[in-house]
């Protein structure tokens, strides 16, 4: 007999939010959850670079790496979604403030890891116990620790959300490392604030022990979140520590991808990343449809049971849900694209843009939402490149907010002297003094740009 981990996860965008930041992964030698932080800065992209990455040290168990070594690697993973997020935001500057938090379980069979920094949480029930695993990295958590405040107070204090670290690409952060043992009949949850901070404790503990298996509890734990008003993206996993023969583990070794990480458009905005496989993928692909499914839950084979097929019967039948299936999929192929922005050229000016670019037509299948008074010409080489490549925004108002960088970004290539990138200066020459000599423009001087805060809204 050897211990194993039976797993589910889900998540939900919540009833607020717009699109999910949040990530999940669960798989048979790691357990990561990661909440994005930055809004239009690219907070989904933050959260599935960082389970990426940690997703990666899902090894095989023959490797059985010690605890030194484990703890060691999971240190090194922080230091390479760290990396990786500085990465992007030079590529991509319209992401720069992004972060994550990221709290990541690593299975040693009798023993597990723990690396967590922000605000996420691993908990562990045992005999009907629930405790807490980490530690918030939040100023209000300070307070709490100094005797300012209560915990209840805690839990409802204005600042709540600000954290004192984060995974942000920006500034270097060291992971709270530990090692745990385990036994058969424990119980670990791993959650985004979006569950913990809407769902208390004593509530955590009830839900978690009424339901026997993980993909019962995930369930549960998400649908009481949304109760509450989820204000917030919500995400859980949850895996039971079992003692199962040798035979019977394979079962238990299909891996779970949860939230943004599972988003075809944010895999296609990564194409640095490695992302884990996902044993259950989204249907019709990972969201084809590139939106965030209101709820991805998914379990392993061990967690789950299949209702069987029920068709229907007669040609006839067929053609009118073949027909239905069509005029369905064209009125929701045709409102989704309009729900779709992006910032591209138009008559040589910086434009916005509702629908998508693909398709036919010299704009595809969109219309022009507005139009700047920034010549794409103006722009630097690199941000150039990019609007006439198409970029991608989440609604309107993150398009605009896109056209208000770049707008910045040509006024800049007017100063003198010229910033590296621009285009040459088209500004006319000065003309000569009475005298017949010529002055020398006073170059504008520099503003170094603010430095960013340690600390940021979760």
């Amino acid at each position: 007999m050897v211990l194993n981990l039976r797993y589910a996860a889900r998540s939900d965008v919540g009833l607020v939010r717009s699109g999910n930041e949040d990530s999940g992964y669960a798989g048979s030698r790691m357990l990561v959850v990661a909440d994005g932080m930055g809004g239009h800065a690219a907070g989904e992209l933050a959260s599935a670079t960082a389970v990426a990455t940690f997703a990666a040290l899902d090894v095989d168990e023959e490797l059985r790496p010690g605890d030194d070594e484990i703890l060691g690697l999971l240190a090194a993973a922080s230091d390479e979604a760290h990396e990786a997020l500085a990465h992007v935001a030079s590529t991509s500057p319209e992401s720069r403030g992004m972060g994550t938090t990221v709290t990541a379980l690593a299975w040693l069979n009798d023993r597990v890891a723990v690396a967590h920094i922000g605000d996420s949480r691993a908990y562990l029930l045992r005999d009907g116990a629930l405790s807490q695993l980490t530690r918030d990295h939040t100023f209000v958590q300070t307070l709490v620790e100094a005797g300012r405040i209560t915990p209840a107070e805690a839990a409802t204090h204005e600042r709540r959300n600000l954290l004192m670290k984060a995974l942000d690409g920006v500034h270097e952060v060291e992971c709270d490392l530990s090692i745990r043992e385990v036994r058969a009949g424990d119980r670990f949850l791993l959650s985004s604030d979006g569950l913990h901070g809407v769902v208390s404790e004593d509530r955590l503990t009830e839900i978690l022990t009424e339901n026997s298996d993980p993909t019962g509890a995930v369930t549960s734990l998400v649908e009481e979140s949304l109760r509450l008003g989820a204000p917030d993206n919500v995400t859980a996993l949850v895996a039971d520590v079992v003692d199962l023969p040798v035979v019977d583990a394979t079962i238990l070794h299909s891996p779970i991808v949860v939230g943004a990480a599972a988003e075809r458009r944010n895999r296609l905005r990564l194409p640095g990343v490695d992302f884990p496989s996902d044993a259950q993928p989204l249907p019709g692909g990972e969201d084809s449809a590139g939106e965030t499914p209101t709820s991805a839950e998914r379990a392993t084979p061990a967690a789950v049971a299949t209702e069987p097929t029920r068709r229907l019967g007669g040609p006839t039948a067929m053609l009118l849900i073949a027909a239905l299936v069509l005029v369905l999929l064209t009125a929701g192929g045709w409102w989704w694209t309009r729900s779709q922005y992006f910032v591209g050229a138009y008559n040589g000016k910086v434009a916005v843009f509702q629908g998508i670019p693909q398709g036919p037509g010299e704009h595809g299948l969109a219309t022009v939402e507005s139009v700047s008074e920034t010549p794409v010409a103006d722009l630097p080489e690199f941000e150039r490149n990019q609007v006439e490549a198409n970029i991608s925004a989440d609604s309107v108002d993150d398009a605009l907010r896109v056209v208000a960088t770049l707008s910045t970004a040509a006024e800049d290539c007017r100063k003198v002297p010229t910033p590296a990138g621009c285009p040459p200066s088209t500004a006319p020459a000065p003309a000569p003094s009475p005298s017949g000599s010529t002055t020398a423009p006073t170059p504008t001087p520099s503003v170094a740009a603010p430095s960013p805060t340690p600390v940021a809204a979760a």
